[in-house]
C-alpha cells in the first residue's frame, strides 16, 4: 500500500470541509495573515491528498505482473472495450514519473520504487517490439501486442516517446545510486538505445509516423507534423545517440517548413502556433500542454517557431477563459469549473475542446495545468473536493462528469490521471522538469534542433 507522510485523506476532507463551513464570527477572528497562512496550509494538504490518490493508480492499481499502468481502472469492475489486464504504454511513461513523486513526497519508499522500476524495465525487455518501438497497449501477462485496432498491432512511436521520456527521468533520479540502481540506469539505457527513430521516417522521408506493424506495414500512413502532444516525439528522436533523426525531419515534418507558426488570437491570447492546421477549430484538447512537457521544461524553451511557456501557457488560459464565457450555456461551468480534453464523454471517448464542446469537463484538464495556471487550477480543485466529493474516488477524481447531462461513471484513464500528480509536482518543486532537463542526450537533441532552454546538470 502507497504510504502516507502528512495527513489523511479523511482528515484532510474533514479540516477542509471545517475550513470552507466556518461561520464569520470565526473568520472576523483571525487576522488576514492568520486566514492567509490557513489558506496556504490547506492549499499545500489539498495537494497532497490528490497527488497521493493519483500516484496510487500507478502503485496499487498497477497491473500485478508487468508493474505497469493499466489502460483503465474501472471501479464498477466493467470493461466493454479491453480487457482489465491491458497495459498502456504511453500512460506507463507519466506513471514512472508519478512514482517517482510518491517517493519525493514519502508515500513510496524507494527501496520498492526500485523493485517495481527493475520489474518494469524486465518486462519491457521481453515485452514485444517494432523497430524497438513499443505498441500502444501490450497484454500485461505475456507482453504480447494487444491491438489498439484493426492495423494498429505494431509500434506506436508516439506511445514509445511518452515511456521513454518516463524512462528517462527515472535514469537521472538513480544514476549516482547504489549498485543495484546502476543496474536499473544501465537497463534503462539500453531500452533507450535500441529504439529506431530513424526507421519511422518510412525509408527516409523527412517526417515521422506513428504506426508500423509488420503484418501491414505503413498501412496506418499517419505522418506527424503540425502542433499536437508529440513535441517530446521529435525531441528525443534528435537525442538518440544511435537512431537519430536529421534537424530536416523536424523542420519540414513537424514544423512544415514554419507554417506551424500562428499569428492568430483567441480570446485575447496569442495561439503562437497552429492546433488545427485544416479546420476551423483553434485550439486543441488541453492534454496537447501537459504530454511533452511533463519533463520537458517549456519555461525558457524556444526555438525559432515558438516561446513554449507562452504556448502552452496560454492554452490553458483560453480554456479557462472558454469556460468563464460558457458561451453554450452549459451547466455549471465557471472559473472554479472548467477544463476541456480527450477523455470519457457522455457516449464513449471525445476529443473535448472549444469547437467541440460536449457540457463535459475533465479534471485532468484543469489539474495538470497548475504550472500554467496555479489560481485556477486551485480553484478548481478545492470546488471538486468542496462541493462533489462524489466526482472522487480511491484514485483521484474520477475521469469525466457533466452536469449538463447529468453523468458520470466511477472510471479512471492512466494517460488521464498520470499527468496529474506530476505536472502539480512540477508547479510546486519543478522535479521532473529539472530531472528530464539533465539528461546529455536530450542537451544534444534540443541543441541540433536549435533550441534554447536552461540547461540542468
Amino acid at each position: 500500500m502507497i504510504q502516507s507522510k502528512h495527513i489523511t485523506f479523511f482528515v484532510l476532507t474533514v479540516t477542509v470541509l471545517l475550513f470552507f463551513n466556518c461561520n464569520d464570527k470565526t473568520k472576523q477572528q483571525k487576522g488576514p495573515a492568520e486566514v492567509s497562512e490557513t489558506i496556504e496550509w490547506l492549499d499545500e494538504a489539498l495537494l497532497d491528498t490528490v497527488q497521493k490518490q493519483t500516484i496510487n493508480y500507478f502503485w496499487d492499481g498497477a497491473e500485478p505482473n508487468s508493474g505497469l499502468a493499466r489502460e483503465r481502472l474501472h471501479m464498477d469492475d466493467v470493461y466493454p472495450t479491453s480487457p482489465k489486464n491491458t497495459v498502456t504504454t504511453g500512460g506507463s511513461g507519466f506513471g514512472l514519473m508519478a512514482i517517482l513523486v510518491g517517493i519525493e513526497r514519502g508515500f513510496i519508499q524507494r527501496g520498492e520504487a526500485l523493485d517495481r522500476y527493475l520489474k518494469i524495465v524486465d518486462f519491457l525487455e521481453k515485452a514485444d517490439r517494432f523497430h524497438g518501438a513499443w505498441p500502444h497497449w501490450l497484454d500485461g501477462e505475456t507482453g504480447k501486442v494487444y491491438p489498439f485496432s484493426k492495423k494498429d498491432n505494431g509500434g506506436d512511436l508516439v506511445e514509445t516517446a511518452f515511456l521513454i521520456q518516463g524512462l528517462l527521468t527515472v535514469a537521472e533520479y538513480f544514476k549516482n545510486g547504489n549498485e543495484e540502481e546502476q543496474q536499473l540506469v544501465s537497463k534503462i539505457d539500453e531500452l533507450w538505445k535500441e529504439v529506431e527513430w530513424d526507421w519511422y521516417t518510412k525509408n527516409g522521408e523527412d517526417v515521422l509516423y506513428w504506426h508500423w506493424s509488420p503484418e501491414f506495414g505503413w498501412e496506418m500512413d499517419f505522418p506527424v507534423g503540425g502542433y499536437n502532444e508529440c513535441l517530446i516525439m521529435y525531441v528525443l528522436a534528435a537525442s538518440s545517440p544511435t537512431h537519430p533523426i536529421s534537424k530536416s525531419v523536424y523542420e519540414k515534418g513537424w514544423a512544415k517548413d514554419g507554417a506551424i507558426v500562428s499569428d492568430e488570437t483567441y480570446y485575447n491570447e496569442d495561439l503562437v502556433l497552429n492546433y488545427y492546421e485544416h479546420s476551423d477549430a483553434k485550439i486543441g484538447p488541453l492534454f496537447w500542454a501537459h504530454y511533452s512537457y511533463l519533463g520537458l521544461n517549456p519555461k525558457g524553451l524556444s526555438d525559432q517557431y515558438a516561446d513554449y511557456w507562452k504556448l502552452t501557457q496560454n492554452h490553458a488560459k483560453i480554456h479557462y477563459k472558454y469556460a468563464v464565457d460558457n458561451p453554450k450555456n452549459f451547466k455549471g461551468y465557471g472559473d472554479s469549473l472548467w477544463g476541456l480534453t480527450s477523455s470519457y464523454s457522455v457516449k464513449g471517448y471525445k476529443g473535448h475542446r472549444p469547437g467541440n464542446d460536449l457540457g463535459v469537463i475533465s479534471p485532468t484538464a484543469a489539474l495538470s495545468s497548475f504550472p500554467y495556471t496555479p489560481k485556477e487550477s486551485m480553484d478548481m480543485l478545492a470546488n471538486l473536493y468542496k462541493n462533489h466529493d462524489s466526482l472522487i474516488g480511491k484514485y483521484g477524481p474520477y475521469d469525466a462528469f457533466s452536469f449538463e447531462h447529468n453523468w458520470y461513471n466511477p472510471r479512471y484513464l492512466a494517460i488521464d490521471q498520470g499527468p496529474i500528480p506530476v505536472m502539480i509536482e512540477n508547479y510546486r518543486t519543478g522535479l521532473l522538469w529539472n530531472l528530464f532537463m539533465k539528461n546529455k542526450d536530450v542537451h544534444a537533441g534540443l541543441d541540433k534542433l536549435g533550441f534554447k532552454y536552461e540547461k540542468k546538470g
